[in-house]
């Protein structure tokens, strides 16, 4: 690996741009996906407590960079904002995925 490359990651050098796993070298991402391929709407909590992950909003975020095609929606509730995420498409793999856990 030359310097500045990440391992199993995409890497894009214009300023700002998000640095992103392959969803084939990222357990993380794999779990998520899992979850989401079936087509349910879940919420932030739900995806973070049965995938085991944080920072679902950026796990999406990854995921899309990977191909998925999720949607988003904000619900106000009594305590505070719910974000729910659906797969509406999921990601082609390059190569067959490992199985996870």
């Amino acid at each position: 690996m030359s310097r500045g490359q990440v391992r199993g990651a995409h890497r894009d050098n214009r300023a700002g741009a998000m640095h992103h796993a392959a969803l084939e070298n990222s357990p993380r991402l794999q779990r998520v996906h899992d979850l989401l391929k079936d087509g349910q709407e879940r919420s932030t909590l739900d995806i973070g407590l049965n995938a085991a992950v944080c920072a679902v909003s950026a796990i999406v975020s990854e995921l899309r960079a990977n191909g998925a095609e999720i949607d988003c929606r904000r619900e106000e509730t009594p305590t505070g904002p719910v974000w729910f995420y659906r797969m509406t498409k999921p990601v082609q793999p390059q190569r067959r995925l490992p199985l996870t856990n």
